[in-house]
C-alpha cells in the first residue's frame, strides 16, 4: 500500500477536503492554506495522483480514455492512504503522468502532519471519502474562468496545445462538471466562489480550519480528564 511506520502523533490529523472544477483554484487554494496554517503543520494530497495507471494500452487509446469521471480514479487505493493517514502512518502516494497517463514510480511521502489538504474534482463524489473528511470545501467558480485557468494550466505544466485542452472540455470536462462535479456543491460544509483575490478565502477557510483543530483539542483536554 506504500506506507510507512506511525508517526507518534498525538492526535489524528484533520482531514480538509476542497473540492470544486477543473480550474476552480483548489491547488492554489490549499497553498494559500499551508502558507496561512504553516508549512510545519500541513500536508498536502492530490486525488490528482490516484488516476489508473494505463501503461497496458496503446498510447491513442490512453488518449481517448474519458479521465474526467469517476471510474478513471483507483479509489481503494485512495482510500487505503486516508485510512492510513487518519491512523497516523505516512503515505507514497503514486506518482502519475499527465502527459501519459502511466504511472511512473512512487510520489514524495506525504505525513500524517495535523491538517492533512486533500484537494480533488471529484473528491466530494463517493460517500466513503466524505465520510473519511472532518470538513469539506468547495470552490466555485463560472465555466469561463474555470476553463481559462485550465488552458493555462494545461500548457505550462503538462504540456499540452490550447486545442488539445478546447477539445478535452468540449468532449469530457463539460459534461463530467454537470453530472459529476456540481452536484457535490450541496454536499460540501463550505462553499466559497473563487473568481477574484484567494486571500479572503483563504482567510475564511483557515479560520474555519483553526476552529476545527481547537475543537479537537479540546475534545481531548476533557477526554483526558
Amino acid at each position: 500500500m506504500n506506507t510507512t511506520e506511525p508517526t507518534g502523533a498525538a492526535e489524528a490529523p484533520v482531514l480538509v477536503g476542497i473540492a470544486g472544477g477543473s480550474g476552480s483554484g483548489k491547488s492554489s487554494l490549499a497553498r494559500a492554506l499551508r502558507t496561512a496554517l504553516g508549512a510545519s503543520q500541513v500536508a498536502c494530497l492530490s486525488h490528482d495522483a490516484y488516476y489508473r495507471d494505463r501503461a497496458a494500452l496503446p498510447a491513442a487509446a490512453r488518449a481517448g480514455l474519458d479521465y474526467d469521471v469517476p471510474e478513471a480514479f483507483d479509489q481503494d487505493l485512495f482510500l487505503a492512504h486516508l485510512t492510513a493517514l487518519r491512523a497516523g502512518v505516512a503515505i507514497r502516494p503514486p506518482h502519475y503522468s499527465f502527459e501519459t497517463h502511466c504511472r511512473v514510480g512512487d510520489g514524495e511521502p506525504v505525513e500524517p502532519r495535523p491538517v492533512v489538504l486533500v484537494d480533488g474534482i471529484l473528491l466530494l463524489w463517493d460517500p466513503a471519502v466524505r465520510a473519511a473528511l472532518d470538513l469539506s470545501i468547495f470552490l466555485d467558480a463560472p465555466e469561463r474562468v474555470r476553463l481559462q485557468r485550465r488552458v493555462s494550466r494545461d500548457i505550462s505544466e503538462r504540456g499540452r496545445t490550447t486545442a488539445s485542452v478546447l477539445a478535452q472540455f468540449d468532449a469530457t470536462v463539460r459534461r463530467a462538471h454537470a453530472a459529476y462535479v456540481e452536484p457535490t456543491r450541496a454536499l460540501a460544509n463550505l462553499v466559497l466562489g473563487n473568481v477574484g483575490r484567494l486571500e479572503p478565502l483563504a482567510e475564511i477557510a483557515s479560520a474555519l480550519i483553526l476552529d476545527r483543530l481547537a475543537r479537537r483539542a479540546a475534545r481531548t483536554r476533557v477526554g483526558a480528564a
